[in-house]
């Protein structure tokens, strides 16, 4: 089968003819053949002395050989031994040590030996010895006492035990002490403190010896470590040293590193060739020192470099003679640095270059066998012949020895024999059988018969064809029934028989036969190929980031041969999948749900059927806010910073971006987080500055992309020391609350920033135009003060220090301030009215004397109302007043909204912060008369076929004396057009009119508005209908129920419709359809040209012209004469809807046009001469 591994082909040739020559010369067992060790115990086999002692010699051979044993050197006869039995069919040996004797007496050197009439194979020399697990050595540990910072060994000294034990520092508890860089365990058990620290203290440091081979554990009696903190020791050696010795004796300071192990400058160190190479340095030192490791003219080798024990221990695995030379270890902290040089040199094992392998040879061949091996120092080859030193061995013709080779030739059925290869050294030995087998056979192929191989196309195809024969064979493959041998151009003919086909296609199918020749004859066997579309993934899963308890999919489609059977597994991390219902596989799919941080990593979906197997993998990220830092260290504790340290938490797959550090006062305002500092997501310590007299605990926040971590757990707490306050109060003002004093208020400092215990403020004041002294007084912790008995506004310096029970903060600010205020005592003078319109009026006063206000100007203040001529003075309580305030020293002011036609009065007060001062005399006004409102309500009464009478109610606000009413009026026919206006006068002491000489059953549109003398009103607008003539109306149902009518009406309704057809057809090619003049159709009549230096507001205009009803059209033409629209102008122009009069403004100010909805616009005709002046630049003066 293919490997699923593909390997470069000149490779995978090569593996093949090694792996597939050996296999040839596998001896069928039906066959005469020496015996081959086949399965024996290691050489160093080390028992279990509680069980019973198995030694293994597993061999082959035909006939079946027998086996026998020796003892250190000498036969074993396990006959004599009734505790010794050897297993049938085996040469393995069982000793029953568990129901009688000692494992200890069948210690020794063992070896066995199989052995048939073809020759004799020997397994490796196996020694035996049983495992000890000693006890330690009793011994009077004394408590070890030792000042901190001082470097400390605990030895440990194991006894000797086969093999050797692990060892472990554990405490009474069976928990295993922690181990840092500043404690840790030698590799000879030792533990080594590079300096000790009060925590280490305790009583039950002990040491711990595991002998795997028995399962035992031995302990060491504890030993106890006290270590005096400072304190302790000045108590200590004041209690037993005198004065002179005690002051001599201080505790350890900081030092360089020196080295607890290795000692001296240089060492050396051997080690075999294969093994794992351990090079240790402990360093002892305060601060604790740091290890490195280099290797002089030279680097670490990257791939099997490894540090353990906190850089302490350097190992090297797999060494080799290239790794000797040296390496240096370096200690540094602080203070200096060391280094110590350890001389590595590697020596050797014997090792196989090339062992020997079986040979088989028929009568007359010739061939070799060769023993090549290496080591340091260089081993020596010695051979044996069937156990026997060849040179005592019997003597063999076609044998010649040459060094590490022995040549045969010519050999016959006798030089049938097992040699072995012996090369040893100092350090071990190596030992091979290797048998020469003589034989005369006829080929034979050993594959079954129609073997079916299954291959994937375009990857190799391997058919097998194992054969044997003496003399070997020769092999040919055909494919097919008549076809020609394969060559080696296009196929590999491996000398196993093996034909590879190097890239299988299609049409590589087929039957290939194999064929082995030799002298003796010849054997053939058929074996056929198929070739199968190879699995692919065509939708591979794709890489995701979700966010924690989140649902995520990934995909897997896959495409296959269709004869084979396809599983899809999916894997985590190269392994099964979680056993959780979160995780859900469906077809090509894999779900899981609530995704947790362990479901993180890669995900692999594995396609396999019986042929091949291809896969794809995505990784799962999943990401959330941080987890809290933790560990937060406060160091460097001065007394207005400190430094704070923290390990940060997992950054759950998101950068860590920056740390929020928030602080509590716990004296001031505890269970209250306060923003401190922000620093980089990079760093883990942060400098803070602290002010004095708080009681400061730190808690440190995590952000990354998705949000900020939960706070940390807080840190110690640290009270910095009391001193003066740093800064004043803040908003200081002086205010006077009532005339003869002056309030002086400010914002306390908090807790935080009273730096110490006491805080008072100092108030200190005086006049600011006079010479006085500053006037002082300190009182409690509060926000203000008042000072009676002052002038009344009166310019005051003010200022508030702070003060604690540590000293004054710094000198403060002067404020300037004012006393109390009083109420003005002067009127302003000199009142003027001056009448702008019939809506509005301007009014002037002289300012007040500032020294009379006696306050804050505030401004003016205009009362006015309306009042009756000739009872000013009798009703004034009666009168509702209106109010205008006019801010600042302003002197003038415009009122608004006044009603035309009235009588007014006002008075003008000045105003401070205290209130209002004395009215100035009332003035009085009148305003002119304006233009009416509309006419309160329009009906149509009494309807007859030519008259019809209107009734009236006058304008609610007639705003002046009424002149007359202007009445217009026009037909409207059946299609709404207007027909000639009519325009009509009334007196204005009319409320009813009847219109007499009108149309029968004609509609007729009515528009009414008042005048006064200072023009036109709004208008009222109505509709009616004069009545129905009976008689006409009956000829006309006469003339309608005419046969010859009927028809000339559908005559008429058919052109009509081709009109209408014909119409259509041009407008959707394009045609210009005369709409225009139906959508002016109810336009006002009285629309004129717009004159270019008209300053009219036309935009206003057009934007109500939609909203009213139709107006009147003179002489019922639908567009004036003069207004004819050009094709060349917008038909949306807002100049053909424009008014030709000027915008008004109502008694408010407000635009009539744009708010009158309620009412429509009389006709041009009634306001040309009758506009009122434009209030427009007065308002624009209203402050």
């Amino acid at each position: 089968m293919p490997k699923k591994k593909r390997l470069p082909a000149g490779r995978v040739a090569l593996i093949l003819f090694l792996c597939q020559m050996i296999s040839a010369l596998e001896v069928p067992l039906d066959l005469v053949q020496p015996p081959t060790i086949t399965q024996q115990s290691p050489k160093d086999y080390i028992i279990d002395p509680r069980e019973n002692i198995v030694i293994q010699c597993e061999a082959k051979g035909k006939p079946p050989p027998s086996f026998s044993w020796t003892r250190n050197g000498t036969h074993f006869d396990i006959d004599k031994d009734p505790l010794v039995t050897m297993k049938p069919g085996s040469g393995t040996l069982t000793i029953n040590i568990m129901s009688e004797g000692k494992a200890e007496t069948y210690e020794g050197v063992y070896q066995c030996t199989a052995r048939n009439e073809r020759g004799a194979a020997i397994s490796n020399n196996i020694v035996v010895r049983p495992s000890r697990s000693p006890l330690w050595t009793k011994e009077k540990l004394e408590p070890i006492t030792l000042r901190n910072g001082q470097s400390l060994v605990l030895p440990c000294r194991p006894p000797l035990g086969l093999p050797p034990p692990i060892i472990f520092w554990m405490d009474n508890s069976f928990q295993r002490l922690p181990q840092s860089e500043r404690v840790s365990q030698g590799l000879n058990g030792d533990l080594y403190f590079s300096n000790v620290l009060p925590e280490d203290t305790r009583e039950d440091y002990i040491c711990y010896a595991r002998f795997n081979h028995t399962q035992t554990i031995q302990q060491k009696q504890p030993i106890s470590v006290k270590v005096i903190s400072v304190d302790e020791l000045n108590d200590t050696i004041a209690a037993n040293l005198s004065d002179t010795e005690f002051y001599s004796a201080k505790p350890n300071r900081e030092r360089p590193p020196t080295f607890l192990t290795p000692e001296g400058n240089t060492s050396n160190k051997e080690e075999l060739r294969g093994n794992v190479l351990s090079l240790e340095c402990i360093a002892e030192g305060l601060p604790t020192p740091v290890i490195y490791w280099i290797k002089e003219d030279g680097t670490l080798p990257t791939n099997r470099t490894f540090y353990r024990n906190f850089k302490k221990t350097l190992q090297i695995i797999q060494v080799s003679e290239a790794d000797s030379g040296n390496y240096q270890c370096i200690a540094k902290n602080a203070l200096g640095a060391i280094h110590h040089t350890i001389s590595v040199t590697v020596k050797a094992a014997p090792y196989w270059i090339l062992a020997p392998q079986n040979l088989v040879l028929s009568p007359g061949e010739d061939g070799s066998l060769i023993c090549r091996a290496n080591g340091n120092p260089k081993p020596r080859i010695s051979w044996l012949s069937n156990g026997v030193p060849i040179e005592i061995a019997p003597d063999d013709p076609s044998r010649k020895i040459d060094g590490d080779t022995i040549i045969f030739s010519n050999v016959q059925e006798r030089s049938s024999a097992v040699y072995q290869c012996n090369a040893s050294n100092e350090y071990g030995y190596l030992l091979a059988n290797a048998f020469v087998n003589v034989l005369a056979e006829p080929p034979r192929i050993l594959t079954s018969a129609n073997t079916l191989y299954q291959v994937i196309a375009n990857r190799p195809a391997l058919l097998d064809c194992a054969f044997f024969g003496s003399p070997l064979p020769t092999i040919e493959w055909f494919k097919g029934a008549k076809g020609s041998a394969l060559r080696d151009d296009i196929y590999v003919l491996h000398e196993n028989g093996t034909l590879e086909i190097p890239v299988a296609q299609k049409d590589s199918t087929g039957t290939y036969t194999c064929v082995a020749r030799n002298k003796l004859g010849m054997a053939k066997n058929e074996v056929h190929l198929e070739i199968k579309d190879p699995t692919r993934i065509i939708k591979q899963p794709e890489y995701a980031v979700v966010q924690r308890g989140s649902t995520v999919s990934f995909e897997c489609k896959v495409k296959h041969d269709h004869t084979l059977t396809l599983t899809i597994t999916w894997l985590k991390d190269n392994g099964e999948l979680p056993s959780d219902g979160r995780f859900t596989v469906d077809k090509d799919h894999l779900e899981v749900a609530d995704v947790r941080d362990s479901d993180g990593g890669a995900y692999t979906c594995v396609a396999n059927t019986t042929l091949d197997m291809v896969s794809a993998s995505a990784v799962l990220s999943v990401v959330d806010v941080p987890n809290p830092p933790f560990d937060l260290e406060l160091t460097d504790q001065l007394d207005k910073s400190v430094q704070l340290s923290w390990t940060p938490g997992d950054d759950n797959n998101r950068p860590i971006t920056k740390f929020i550090i928030e602080y509590e006062d716990a004296m001031h305002e505890a269970g209250l987080w306060h923003h401190q500092t922000e620093v980089s997501g990079m760093q883990t310590t942060a400098q803070l500055k602290l002010s004095p007299y708080v009681n400061y605990s730190f808690r440190v926040m995590a952000v990354n992309s998705l949000g900020r971590s939960l706070p940390s757990e807080p840190s110690e707490q640290y009270l910095t020391k009391a001193a003066e306050p740093d800064t004043n109060p803040t908003a200081v003002e002086g205010l006077g609350s009532e005339p003869d004093n002056l309030v002086i208020t400010w914002k306390p400092l908090n807790g935080f920033e009273s730096n110490g215990p006491g805080l008072q403020y100092k108030v200190s004041w005086r006049q600011k135009d006079g010479d006085d002294e500053w006037a002082s007084v300190v009182v409690a912790n509060v926000s203000k003060y008042i000072v009676s008995g002052t002038p009344t506004f009166v310019p005051y310096l003010v200022k508030v220090q702070a003060l604690n029970d540590v000293g004054f903060a710094p000198e403060p600010a002067v404020v300037m301030g004012h006393s109390g205020e009083d109420l003005p005592m002067v009127a302003p003078g000199n009142v003027r009215v001056n009448v702008v319109n019939s809506t509005l009026a301007e009014v002037h006063w002289d300012p007040v004397p500032l020294k009379s206000i006696r306050g804050h100007l505030q401004g003016y203040r205009i009362y006015y109302w309306k009042a009756q001529e000739g009872s000013l003075k009798r009703n004034r309580r009666h009168i509702e007043k209106k109010i205008l305030t006019f801010q600042g020293s302003k002197t003038h002011g415009m009122l608004p909204g006044l009603e035309p036609f009235s009588h007014y009065a006002l008075n003008v007060r000045v105003v401070n912060g205290k209130g209002e001062g004395p009215a100035s005399p009332d003035r009085v006004f009148n305003t002119p008369e304006g233009v009416p409102s509309a006419p309160s309500s329009l009906k149509i009464i009494n309807p007859t076929l030519d008259s019809l009478t209107l009734e009236w109610d006058p304008p609610s606000r007639p705003n002046g004396i009424l002149t007359e009413y202007t009445l217009k009026y026009q037909p409207i026919n059946s299609t709404h057009e207007l027909g000639p206006l009519v325009d009509l006068k009334i007196p204005a002491n009319k409320t009813r009119w009847t219109l007499k000489n009108l149309n029968f059953s004609t509609r007729y549109k009515f528009y009414f508005y008042a005048q006064t003398a200072a023009g036109s009103g709004s208008q009222i607008t109505e509709e009616a209908v004069t009545t129905v003539d009976e008689a006409m109306a009956s000829r006309q149902v006469d003339i309608a129920t005419q046969g010859w009518f009927i028809g000339l009406m559908c005559a008429v309704a058919l052109l009509i419709l081709i009109l209408l057809i014909v119409c259509f057809i041009r407008r959707n090619k394009g045609g210009k359809y005369p709409v225009k003049e139906k959508e002016d159709a109810h336009a006002d009549p009285e629309i004129q040209p717009m004159k270019e230096d008209d300053g009219t507001f036309g935009e206003y205009r057009s934007l109500e012209s939609d909203a009213e009803d139709h107006k009147p059209l003179k002489k019922g033409s639908r567009t004036p004469s003069d207004r004819t629209v050009k094709k060349e102008d917008s038909d949306d122009s807002l100049v053909d809807y424009g008014e030709g009069v000027n915008g008004q403004f109502n008694e408010d100010g407000s635009f009539i046009g744009q708010y009158s909805g309620k009412k429509e616009k009389e006709p041009a005709e009634g306001n040309e001469s009758s506009e009122a002046p434009s209030p427009v630049n007065a308002m624009n003066s209203f402050v």
